[in-house]
């Protein structure tokens, strides 16, 4: 056990300096066909049938959640399988999976009110009675990713949107919900309620702090991004004049954030206090002389969130530069030998220990942000870093495939060892769109 230990460790371990190059690149190769082998394999295992509480089949992540259906979980899990069906599928097998890629949106859609709620997890025993909470203000709902992975498949089916015409108003209620609770008018920018199933469950932005104080930049650039999605949806359902309205919410949220959440300081995106006193409040006759001229605080945790400033595309190429060559390239912060470490090594809150509910984002490498950060490098034209943590999440997997026979939720940043929960496949499997890019293929990219 010791050997491989030690073997996995040196196998990780290649990032010199503060940047690695393409001809410093492990051996990736060699793990190409066990991540292959063993995802093709294996795929067709995320589909579920419809019963229940789900009147539509499904995308589950599998491992302990083998039977639910989550929100961004079921999103990326279908951005991975589009490559498995585009690598391995047939024409068949591409039609096959449409039902449970649809299903998956259409299930949180039954449960979307006019008022705009949407719940965040469906199991078999969901009722409308037990997921509703009492008071829509006091509970974070989906994740702003329903319009983008919907996006993502009529883009995928040649911008065939006619399944969601009559679904398309339970999608914009849900935006409305949004705004109507969970956005701060004075800065413009999107806040979580608590710190409750929030995705990225310990970013230290938001959890064990005051309700509706952390305007999260995970949450931000996720419904950037959300926006313009339902802008592309409603093109395609010649809805021009809604589209309109939806795009140009998107550049302002866009404004906000680069207003908001870019630090120049240090050259990152952060997420931003917004739990302020009132400027004006009759216990504070000795500040009237000199009222606050800010509506938030920036928050500067070292969160790998930040990077998701490249991935939405909202970063400027100089401050994608900076990003890149100040954090990326930090082997003090974030860039480790498997990865991409969650939560800079150098916050005080950085440990790697276990947790499950809420799992451990506190510095472990996860296969999502991985990809994310990857995905981002891409799109801004920056190949070596992008080879280099491709490569890095490659050659992880595939040695888990390798002795454990499945992938795990998270590991180890030094020497890739899993932490916790054998079997959460799901979005691990987007380690193939990296792969499929690595040996100059095409990529499958989410909307």
């Amino acid at each position: 056990m010791k050997k491989t230990i030690l073997a996995l460790a040196a196998a990780c371990a290649f990032a010199v300096g503060l940047s690695a190059h393409a001809d410093a690149l492990p051996d990736y190769k060699k793990y190409a066909p066990i991540i292959r082998e063993n995802i093709g394999k294996d795929f067709k295992g995320m589909y579920r049938e419809s019963g229940g509480g789900m009147p539509h089949p499904f995308l589950t992540p599998g491992s302990t959640y083998a039977d639910h259906l989550w929100d961004w979980d079921s999103w990326w899990s279908n951005v991975a399988l589009r490559q498995v069906l585009a690598d391995i599928g047939t024409e068949e097998d591409r039609q096959q999976a449409l039902k449970y890629e649809k299903g998956s949106i259409l299930n949180f859609l039954e449960y979307t009110t006019p008022d705009g709620w949407m719940p965040i997890m469906l199991t078999r025993d969901s009722t409308f009675e037990k997921l509703r909470p009492k008071d829509l203000f006091t509970e974070n709902m989906h994740k702003p990713c329903i319009a983008q992975h919907a996006a993502f498949i009529v883009k995928n089916s040649g911008g065939d949107a006619e399944w969601l015409r009559g679904e398309f108003s339970k999608i914009q209620f849900y935006l409305n919900g949004y705004k109507t609770r969970q956005f701060h008018r004075p800065t413009g920018l999107y806040f979580w309620i608590n710190d409750v199933m929030v995705g990225v469950d310990n970013d230290p932005s938001t959890w064990y702090r005051p309700e509706r104080s952390s305007a999260s930049i995970y949450l931000n650039f996720m419904m950037y991004k959300e926006l313009l999605a339902t802008a592309y949806l409603a093109e395609k359902l010649d809805l021009g004049e809604i589209a309109q309205e939806y795009a140009k919410e998107a550049q302002d949220l866009k404004n906000a954030i680069r207003e908001n959440c870019w630090d120049e300081w240090t050259g990152f995106y952060y997420s931003v206090d917004i739990n302020l006193l009132p400027r004006i409040d009759d216990r504070m006759a000795y500040h009237l002389g000199a009222q606050r001229n800010y509506d938030g605080l920036i928050q500067r945790f070292g969160v790998w969130t930040g990077f998701m400033s490249m991935w939405s595309g909202i970063a400027t190429p100089e401050q994608a530069k900076r990003i890149v060559n100040e954090h990326f390239k930090n082997e003090k912060t974030f860039n480790a030998p498997c990865g991409v470490r969650t939560l800079s090594k150098l916050e005080k809150m950085y440990t790697v220990k276990a947790g499950n509910n809420p799992s451990s984002w506190l510095g472990p490498v996860w296969g999502i942000s991985n990809y994310i950060v990857w995905k981002g490098l891409v799109d801004y034209g920056f190949e070596e870093e992008a080879k280099e943590l491709a490569a890095k999440t490659v050659v992880m997997f595939g040695r888990d495939f390798e002795r454990s026979g499945a992938l795990h939720e998270y590991y180890q940043p030094e020497n890739g060892e899993p932490i916790l929960n054998k079997g959460f496949m799901n979005w691990n499997y987007l380690v193939l769109n990296m792969l499929d890019w690595l040996e100059g293929k095409e990529a499958v990219s989410e909307f």
